[in-house]
């Protein structure tokens, strides 16, 4: 039996293929047969290849990256003229919305936000196997799992899509011409234009940074501060995206032991780094707090409940590391954090949506360590 599994940068889109088995998931489905000729069912393309001869999770970039700017004629900040498509499941989806609740855009850029188990995004075509994000109302009847298991209730986190009338993220993508995917969150539309802007998820928390200040009611807050961006984009691109917002993904997708081992020695080698670092600062960058502590905050707070299991991450747990379970508290502890962290949608998501990796969908019941405890951390600051 093969497993091909696939994470886009701007969130989850996996693909889960079996000898001889028909089991509906996020892409083309594909029947491998023991001598490894491929028959794909209908459905969007994909990318191919998902993991090198190593067996090692290789992530595909996100497609659409226009910038919203002054300069820019086609897309200028302007009010109520964007929408942002949202999965609270989604580790990179949930950061973008942080900040716009913390810049005090949420008056100015709506959003939506999908149900957090996959469903079938072409409902009347038996040949099309794709699964993936879906609108579901709050009180429409719950989801079962993509193999027809399980009970899993909207609630009013739920918020569908009112400006296009998409059901499925697939279906929005489409109405926008882009038929081939992945269809990701977090994805930013302009409703002028009716066109994708972005949906690199990195890119859409600079724009809200910047390119709408004035019309934010925070304008003077700044996620990317200049005097310590070179040194947090360096951890970023060295350690904390490569090692541990994507490297829960390498463990996880993984298609063979070395791959595996490979990428749990680079996680745990960059949490206890960064464990170290936290036990003398507050945030990543010192006393400021920025985006990449937004960054890494999504990751910590999936992590024991649904990593450690799902993605066998279990080597340590995040209340194995004192500086970064701190961490996690502290940030939690803002607000804006706290309104977008749904741990019902992060567990609902991964454990009912790919029943290659959990048949029945059972939800196991931890829910990570008590993240309103006082982290005591603001001590270590000059800057509350």
């Amino acid at each position: 039996r093969i497993l091909s599994l696939f994470a886009s940068s701007s969130s989850f889109i996996i693909h889960s293929t079996a000898h001889k088995a028909t089991l509906a998931t996020a892409g083309t489905l594909q029947l491998l047969n023991s001598n490894s000729n491929t028959k794909k069912m209908a459905g969007p393309a994909t990318a191919v290849d998902h993991t090198d001869k190593t067996g090692a999770f290789k992530r595909v970039e996100s497609e659409h990256r226009h910038i919203i700017s002054k300069e820019n004629s086609t897309y200028p900040p302007e009010a109520d003229r964007y929408h942002l498509h949202i999965a609270l499941a989604c580790p990179w989806a949930c950061g973008v919305l942080s900040a716009v609740y913390m810049k005090g855009l949420d008056k100015v850029i709506s959003h939506s936000v999908v149900h957090p188990t996959w469903g079938k995004t072409k409902p009347d075509d038996d040949e099309d196997g794709h699964h993936g994000w879906v609108y579901r109302k709050p009180d429409e009847e719950p989801m079962t799992n993509p193999l027809g298991h399980g009970s899993f209730p909207s609630d009013e986190l739920c918020q569908p899509d009112t400006f296009t009338g998409a059901k499925t993220i697939r279906e929005f993508y489409n109405q926008c011409g882009d038929e081939v995917g992945p269809f990701t969150t977090p994805v930013l539309y302009d409703k002028k234009t009716k066109t994708i802007v972005n949906n690199e998820s990195t890119e859409i928390m600079r724009m809200l940074n910047s390119a709408f200040n004035d019309l934010a009611e925070n304008p003077t807050l700044d996620l990317y501060p200049s005097d310590v961006q070179d040194q947090l984009q360096q951890l970023n691109d060295e350690t904390v995206y490569p090692k541990v917002n994507n490297g829960v993904y390498m463990c996880g997708f993984a298609q063979s032991q070395q791959g595996y081992n490979e990428a749990m020695a680079n996680l745990f080698d960059s949490l206890d780094l960064l464990e170290e670092t936290l036990s003398k600062q507050r945030f990543l960058g010192g006393d400021v707090f920025t985006w990449l502590d937004l960054r890494l905050f999504m990751t910590l707070v999936r992590f024991d409940p649904v990593y450690v299991t799902y993605f066998k991450t279990n080597k340590k747990r995040l209340v194995d590391y004192p500086n970064l379970l701190g961490f996690a508290r502290d940030v939690y502890s803002k607000p804006e954090v706290k309104k977008v962290t749904s741990m019902s949608h992060i567990k609902m998501h991964y454990f009912t949506s790919h029943p290659v990796l959990n048949t029945w969908g059972i939800i196991p019941a931890y829910n990570g360590p008590d993240l309103e405890v006082a982290s005591g951390r603001e001590k270590m600051s000059s800057t509350l």
